[in-house]
């Protein structure tokens, strides 16, 4: 018998899910929010790692695709002061496929391939039963399932059907710009970022640019401020939050602030997390993968971690001897062991990279680059 499953959320976790069950001709319902797969802007570049994301394409039969797609070249890491001095220039070996980037909209279409994602499905609740569970919806309708996979992100609907947890802040706070066409109309930012990502670390602050295809460039402010310090501030008036960044970083070398001179829209992203680990009592009929179990700061674990459990549960469900219920069991323990691990580590790292030690970030990079 076929259970039926859905999965909330479009996500790299959930896509991979879906597509890897696609794979073994098992029916799944992918519920997503927004109304089309470009409703929104796709977000920034991802590094896949293998044995993780690499290993989540595989089990889906896209490795092949991935590797053509992606940018080995993005792995790149260029490291400076905010006089503007380099202090490393790491680039990759031509045949180095450890981190190879791929743009966010490139990869949710490699996955999204032949599946049939139900868009503009609005989740406003999913409630277990005694045999399942049941996905209710904003329209007033709902439906249920055996098994519904929350891959519905930081602050996640499903969530609340298992834990009464919430995500809570870091103290440390994003605000993104963009660059586009940089190397034509930009060719000094072009040649200051390189082929892959800069980063400059100063006193609890840093600038971190990096290269999306086709010229476009994200640029990250980040810096320690109570939560509501900039929540005053309209991102619509691009000017005025230019202004306090710039006042934030002043003194920095002048290319360096050329990355928010020339920045266009500005958005702003206070980080927040999880606790590592993050677990609950199993509930059946409901789990979690991603961000919306394990929401961990952004330092390239996150996607990664997010695609493989969807891969992992997805082959359980599918390949499994056992019945629906353990396999869920099972999979929660090893995300939860494992998930949690990557947990401690981000923590501990974005504690280094926005650090009253600028130093802290230069031993972490050299900690985990090889050589």
């Amino acid at each position: 018998m076929r259970h039926r499953i859905a999965v909330i959320g479009s996500g790299p976790g959930g896509l991979t899910f879906a597509r890897v069950l696609h794979c073994h001709g098992y029916p799944v319902t992918v519920l997503e929010r927004d109304t089309a797969p470009d409703a929104r802007p796709p977000g920034g570049t991802l590094d896949l790692h293998e044995g993780l994301g690499q290993l989540a394409l595989e089990k889906a039969g896209l490795l092949a695709e991935f590797l053509a797609l992606s940018r080995p070249e993005g792995q790149a890491m260029r490291i400076l002061d905010p006089t503007g001095a380099v202090l490393r220039d790491w680039r990759p070996r031509p045949d180095d496929r450890a981190n190879p980037e791929i743009d966010r909209g490139d990869l949710r279409d490699l996955l999204l391939g032949p599946l049939d994602v139900r868009w503009g499905q609005h989740v406003t609740e999913v409630v277990p039963g005694e045999e399942g569970a049941l996905v209710r919806l904003a329209d007033g309708t709902q439906e249920p399932f055996d098994l519904v996979v929350g891959a519905d992100g930081a602050w996640s609907r499903t969530r609340r059907a298992v834990s009464a947890v919430t995500p809570h802040y870091t103290g440390v706070t994003f605000v993104e710009t963009s660059l586009d066409d940089v190397d034509t109309r930009h060719p000094d930012l072009a040649r200051l970022i390189g082929d892959g990502s800069l980063a400059v670390y100063g006193v609890n602050r840093g600038l971190v640019a990096q290269r999306n295809s086709g010229g476009h460039v994200k640029v990250y402010a980040q810096f320690r401020a109570p939560l509501d310090r900039y929540a005053s501030l309209d991102g619509a008036d691009a000017e005025a939050v230019r202004t306090r960044l710039l006042d934030l970083f002043d003194g920095w070398a002048a290319p360096v602030l050329d990355l928010l001179h020339h920045g266009t829209t500005f958005v702003h992203r206070p980080l927040h997390v999880l606790p590592a680990p993050h677990t609950w009592p199993h509930v059946t009929g409901v789990t979690l993968l991603g961000d919306a179990a394990h929401l961990m700061p952004p330092l390239g674990a996150g996607a990664n971690l997010a695609m493989l459990e969807g891969a992992e549960l997805a082959e359980a469900i599918a390949t499994g001897p056992g019945e629906l219920d353990d396999a869920v069991r099972a999979f929660e323990e090893r995300m939860w062991e494992r998930a949690g691990r990557w947990g401690r580590v981000t923590t501990a790292g974005l504690e280094r990279l926005v650090s009253p030690d600028p130093a802290e970030a230069l031993v972490l990079f050299d900690e985990v680059q090889p050589s």
